[in-house]
């Protein structure tokens, strides 16, 4: 039987992993989480079911200090490590850079460093974003382009990842970088956007959206839902590939006036919108991100939900559970 670390385990990515790993196979799951204000505590584990599962173990701890032996002999031996733990609000970052910092590159490294010593790893998954590949005019980013990040979350991430990759070529840790495009899903925070614009379909509040400067091109994303990208890492991670970086991309690009449009739709409410200069007042965000799929497609990996069917079921399921607004 295996076992894998999943740092950040308690929040909105991390619990969909555990969910998808729990369902999917028998492995051992430690989370090692410091329950900071995305988290909502244990709520999602428990709403999910697995909190007092017989194969979950649960440690607190902060990343951002070195890893203690106690706490490592807590979390005891396991074979994967995907580290998903982080400062992820690029707002917070623009407002405040060092706690992405301290999270983002220094807590990177102290997991990386539990790593090196740590008997029997098979594999260390650096979990990151398309925001290092920063705005994308046309095209898609491929997995070794150039990084070019445009605000300090997106540059602390690509700084964990340079630290991975550094822990590989120097000490030959078994490392895989994945990038991943926008996330949505159930328990979602209310401060990102599909939640956000439930949220405000519902009070009959108007909806900003991200423009180019001229107030007429919304900004673009690509979305995938979490058991997507679910799917994705547990399919990587039998690979069992070495010292390599993979785009985990959903099927489906559109604007965020678009989505708005939809996300209302599904509400059953019309949608009050205005779009706006963000760059103006939000520097550091870019209009449109794009990742190459192409990667993980050859290896045989294809999103096993739709996007449009995803995406209704999180609207219904946020609407039937309103306490995640």
């Amino acid at each position: 039987m295996k076992r894998v670390l999943i740092t950040g385990g308690a929040g909105f990515a991390g619990h969909h992993v555990v969910e998808h790993i729990i369902k999917n196979t028998d492995w051992e799951i430690v989370i090692f989480d410091k329950l900071s204000y995305s988290s909502n505590g244990y709520d999602r584990l428990r709403d999910i079911e697995v909190f007092n599962d017989k194969r979950m173990l649960m440690v607190g701890g902060d990343f951002t200090n070195p890893i203690e032996p106690g706490v490592a002999q807590e979390i005891g031996k396991v074979n994967y490590i995907i580290h998903m733990g982080a400062e992820t609000h690029v707002d917070n970052s623009i407002a405040n850079p060092l706690p992405f910092v301290m999270s983002n590159v220094v807590g990177t490294m102290h997991m990386l460093e539990f790593a090196r010593f740590h008997d029997g790893l098979e594999q260390f998954v650096y979990f990151s974003t398309d925001e290092v590949f920063g705005s994308v005019e046309y095209g898609a980013s491929k997995e070794w382009d150039a990084y070019n990040s445009c605000n300090p979350y997106a540059a602390t991430k690509a700084g964990g990842e340079e630290l991975a990759l550094s822990y590989a070529n120097t000490y030959g840790m078994p490392v895989m970088i994945t990038h991943t495009m926008n996330l949505f899903g159930e328990r979602q925070h209310p401060e990102k956007f599909i939640p956000l614009v439930i949220n405000r379909v519902l009070k009959g509040e108007k909806v900003y959206i991200h423009a180019d400067p001229t107030c007429t091109k919304p900004g673009i994303r690509s979305y995938i839902h979490c058991r997507n990208m679910a799917d994705a890492l547990l399919f990587l991670l039998k690979e069992q590939v070495m010292r390599d970086k993979f785009n985990i991309v959903g099927e489906r690009e559109m604007n965020n006036l678009q989505l708005a449009q939809m996300v209302a739709k599904a509400v059953g409410k019309p949608l009050n919108y205005e779009l706006i200069n963000f760059h103006e007042s939000r520097p550091g965000h870019d209009l449109r991100y794009a990742l190459d799929g192409t990667k993980l497609a050859e290896l045989g990996w294809q999103p096993p939900a739709t996007f449009e069917s995803s995406l209704q079921k999180t609207v219904e399921w946020t609407l039937a559970n309103p306490k995640w607004l």
